[in-house]
């Protein structure tokens, strides 16, 4: 029986104590996505009798082919408030050196890459499904725009993802403050983004003071609640292409765990790095 993570803010199987279908599945998503490391919805599902492996069975397709390039459309589209390039100088004082900047950049792009994919798929995987018995199977069509302009990082070696016990109390209080930008009902899952970019905090303080006036403004709500509508409407697009696998049962405390992430975190990363991103030199 895999042990469960004390380090996250739910149930988790982690990556190192997996075993049997699980660990084959965690491989699956780490080879499919190209990435170093299983994020946490994955890791949670695996606690759920038959989640990991229905989710992941269902999505895996659109993560092969279909959700690229809505992915790459969400993150072309976004409309983000206005903000200034951090200088090479400001970053200098905070003592953030190029190899510092690169490391931060990978873990940006990292993410950046991924959460687009996560909420358009876990978005169609909710309209397929939560239709299941209220109406007819959605429909897929196609997408008339191409990925010709977005060329993905691939795998990036990321720092180890720090918990929040083992940071200094003010930093493991500012994460948590960052966590809370853009939220308008769940902060308690805390984005791995912020765990990341812990290695650096000076460059974390930087975030906050480049987010806080949006947050203040109610600017970084409204990108969150844009962007979870984007990531509707893309999934809405693929999820009849999603086939109807045998479900297991019960059902709804996998679709709360899909909904709430999707929802929540994904839907807030996903507009908020791009945000970080932008106002990060290369």
């Amino acid at each position: 029986m895999a042990k469960m993570s004390p380090t996250d803010p739910v149930d988790a199987v982690t990556e190192q104590t997996a075993s049997g279908m699980i660990a084959e599945i965690f491989v699956d998503i780490r080879q499919t996505l190209d990435v170093e490391v299983v994020n946490l919805i994955w890791r949670h599902l695996a606690t759920m009798p038959g989640g990991l492996e229905w989710v992941w069975s269902s999505l895996k397709p659109l993560y092969e082919g279909a959700a690229i390039a809505p992915a790459a459309n969400i993150r072309r589209h976004m409309s983000l408030p206005r903000v200034s390039v951090i200088s090479h100088d400001t970053l200098r004082v905070a003592g953030i050196d190029g190899e510092a900047l690169a490391g931060i950049g990978a873990i940006l792009d990292s993410y950046q890459h991924t959460n687009a994919l996560a909420l358009v798929c876990f978005s169609a995987f909710l309209t397929r499904f939560e239709n299941e018995a209220s109406g007819p199977e959605p429909t897929a069509s196609g997408n008339a725009e191409t990925t010709d302009f977005y060329k993905p990082p691939g795998r990036l070696k990321l720092p180890r993802l720090i918990p929040l016990d083992e940071m200094p109390t003010s930093l493991a209080n500012l994460i948590r403050e960052l966590n809370g930008f853009g939220e308008d009902a769940d902060p308690t899952l805390t984005a791995s983004m912020y765990r990341h970019l812990a290695h650096w905090p000076t460059y974390l303080a930087l975030v906050r003071t480049l987010l806080a006036p949006l947050q203040a403004s109610g600017e970084l709500g409204s990108l969150v609640e844009a962007t979870r509508r984007l990531g509707y409407d893309a999934g809405k697009q693929l999820a009849g292409g999603i086939s109807a696998a045998p479900l297991p049962q019960p059902i709804e405390p996998i679709l709360g765990a899909v909904r709430r992430f999707a929802h929540h975190p994904i839907a807030r990363m996903t507009g908020i790095c791009s945000l970080i991103r932008l106002a990060t030199p290369r």
